[in-house]
């Protein structure tokens, strides 16, 4: 077009200049033909219009044509577009769409006058107009769906196959591999003084159990030592053994030897690791909370966390002592190498957490060491037994949070007893202050806990802190002793625990409780420290009295603040225990601005993973939580807890 143009402009230019030339002939010759210059300009103007006339109409045709050559095309190239494309109006209804999409998506007319939104999904019809658009399913194929709008309001929507892709993808997460370990929770405790015959019968049945697990998947399962088992296995096959809810645990409690008790696993699950090394990692530390939460249960190691399936046995007591030697013999040198030992429990210190630390305090200042029990003098659910023992043993025993915090210096040691949580800590500040931390604790372990102490002693079958205490004490040497009010606060905590020697008792709780008898506790001193006032007596009747059952759980509420229902919640949630019926029992009231939940059960019911589901924790059989919300949304939060429990089991 701009070659035809310039050739139009060489005669226009040429006639100009014959005429400008013409013009100062006329000039220079004189008036007497000026009316013929004048008419030669007049002419000159004249074919200069109408060329320019025909040029103008010469360009018009050229363009008009060149726009229709370019309109056809352009409705051809996008029919036969080899992609998918549609067009939508301004409302995002369809009005037009090419072959591809015919032939390859919808081969009717039934998607004009169609929202986009049908078509790609209400979630997604926002998601295609943004850069790079969002993957859509249509029928059996995924596509990679944009649109972009114009300025005319008319939407191009085209469709990129990516189903080959996705196909890929997702082959590559099925066959990605996991590493699973598997530990027999009471090998040996089983085993014991069984016959030869017995004990190869037992071994046949544990190797057949995991060959059923692993039979009908294209993983491997190797026995590592008598009762460990490291297993690989591909996400396709590990999903539905997850989604069954690791049924193997059920399983495994159907074999036993003799009368002995049932045998338990544990399973320890590195999931979504980027690497087998890192799933073999996060699959440790699955199996060490596990472990650390008393076994028979499978735990699923991801980036995010944990997920727990099974823990409805309780844990395995172990006969031995020889750990407890070990860490008596760590402790003690700690003890020996530190300025000052300061102990400290959980927030509203109960007789067992307070017990423990009187116990500990008396040992290490028959050692010669200076020992003080931490606690908030105030806020706890143990003042007979400040009382008694700041009578018997003196007020010294004891600091305030804040003189501890002031006086506490890089050459003490911090021992923390009956939590392993750093958000129940009577201080946090003083737990992070502490360079050296030693831990001991019986409750399952939790997600969140304390992970840079030199001693973690932390045992699950035990029944409380006390009971662990009075075993290392056994082990500090013939030149520590403690004396009878500290042996007392001892048995004190092994009795509340235990509800005198009726929940979670092993035969280490009795010699434990045996010991503290010969150094001269008085279980009738004991039992004066559990005495409860008339105001505390009657608003654990009230709460008794609101009970209601809820498949098996018995849920009272109160909306008093007395400060007495600090001590008869967990009193009326344990009697709930006795009435006919009850699984499992859930107090619940609100003071200082948060709702405490106390719950207690049976044996068959697990009430840590109740109160986890809500942000809690503790004992299968005595867990708590506390929430920043009012009772009735408690109460609400319990029964969709208790629910989702008795689906998962």
């Amino acid at each position: 077009m701009k070659k035809r143009l310039h050739m139009l402009w060489i005669p226009l230019a040429v006639l100009m200049a014959v005429s400008a030339a013409a013009a100062v002939l006329f000039y220079l010759a004189g008036s007497y033909i000026a009316s013929g210059a004048a008419a030669m300009v007049i002419i000159s103007a004249a074919v200069l219009c109408a060329m320019i006339a025909l040029i103008d109409r010469n360009v018009t045709r050229y363009v008009t044509g060149i726009d229709r050559d370019i309109l056809k095309t352009s409705r051809e190239e996008f029919y036969d577009y080899p992609e998918p494309i549609v067009i939508a109006d301004p409302d995002r209804t369809i009005i037009w769409y090419n072959r591809c999409f015919e032939r390859d998506i919808f081969g009717d007319d039934r998607v004009y006058g169609i929202k986009l939104a049908e078509l790609v999904g209400e979630n997604n019809s926002a998601k295609i107009f943004s850069e790079g658009g969002t993957s859509v399913k249509i029928l059996d194929r995924y596509y990679r769906v944009t649109a972009k709008e114009g300025s005319s309001g008319l939407s191009i929507v085209s469709f990129v196959d990516i189903s080959s892709h996705v196909a890929l993808e997702q082959e590559y997460k099925a066959s990605r591999k996991t590493v699973m370990l598997i530990a027999v929770d009471n090998y040996e405790e089983v085993l014991q003084n069984s016959k030869e015959s017995d004990k190869a019968g037992f071994r046949v049945q544990i190797e057949k159990l995991f060959e059923r697990f692993i039979e009908n998947t294209n993983g491997i399962i190797h026995r590592i030592s008598n009762d460990r088992f490291y297993c690989i296995i591909e996400e396709r096959h590990l999903a539905p053994i997850i989604e069954r809810r690791f049924d193997i645990l059920d399983e495994a409690r159907s074999i036993s030897l003799g009368e002995r008790s049932n045998v338990t696993l544990s399973i320890g699950v590195g999931r979504g690791a980027k690497d087998l090394a890192e799933s073999e990692l996060f699959a440790r530390q699955a199996l060490d909370m596990c472990l650390g939460r008393g076994g028979d249960q499978a735990a699923v190691k991801t980036e995010n966390g944990f997920e727990f399936f099974g823990g409805v046995s309780k844990g395995i007591e172990k006969s031995a002592k020889v750990k407890t030697r070990i860490i008596a013999a760590a402790l003690k040198e700690l003890v020996v190498n530190s300025e000052n030992i300061y102990i400290m429990g959980h927030r509203l210190a109960d007789f067992d957490c307070l017990g423990a630390s009187v116990g500990l305090c008396g040992a290490f200042r028959s050692l010669g060491k200076n020992a003080f029990c931490v606690l908030d003098t105030e806020k706890n659910l143990a003042k007979s037994l400040i009382s008694y023992i700041g009578e018997n043993c003196g007020r010294d025993y004891f600091k305030t949070l804040t003189s501890a915090r002031l006086e506490f210096n890089p050459r003490d040691l911090l021992i923390i007893c009956d939590t392993h949580n750093p958000d129940m800590l009577d201080s946090k500040e003083l737990y992070e202050s502490a360079e050296q931390v030693v831990v001991i604790d019986h409750h399952r372990k939790m997600v969140n806990h304390i992970d840079n102490a030199v001693v973690f002693y932390h045992e699950p079958f035990a029944s409380s802190a006390c009971e662990m205490v009075t075993e290392l004490i056994q082990y500090f040497g013939d030149d520590c002793r403690i004396s009878v009010a500290e042996a007392e606060a001892l048995l004190a905590g092994i009795m509340l625990d235990t509800k005198n020697f009726v929940m979670r008792a092993g035969a280490r709780t009795f010699e434990a409780a045996a010991y503290l008898k010969k150094s001269g506790a008085d279980t009738v001193a004991v039992k004066r420290l559990f005495a409860d006032s008339l105001e505390t007596y009657r608003e654990k009747s009230v709460l008794i009295q609101s009970a209601k059952l809820f498949h098996g759980c018995a849920i009272a509420a109160t909306d008093s603040t007395a400060p007495e229902l600090r001590l008869a919640a967990p009193q009326a949630a344990d009697e709930l225990l006795g009435i006919v019926g009850v699984k499992a029992s859930f107090v619940i009231y609100r003071m200082e601005g948060l709702c405490y939940i106390s719950a207690r059960s049976m044996d068959s019911f697990n009430v840590q993973l109740i109160m986890e589901a809500i942000g809690g924790g503790g004992h299968q059989t005595m867990a708590g939580a506390q929430l920043d919300i009012s009772v009735e949304e408690a109460i609400d939060k319990v029964k969709n807890a208790i629910e989702d429990f008795l689906i998962r089991s």
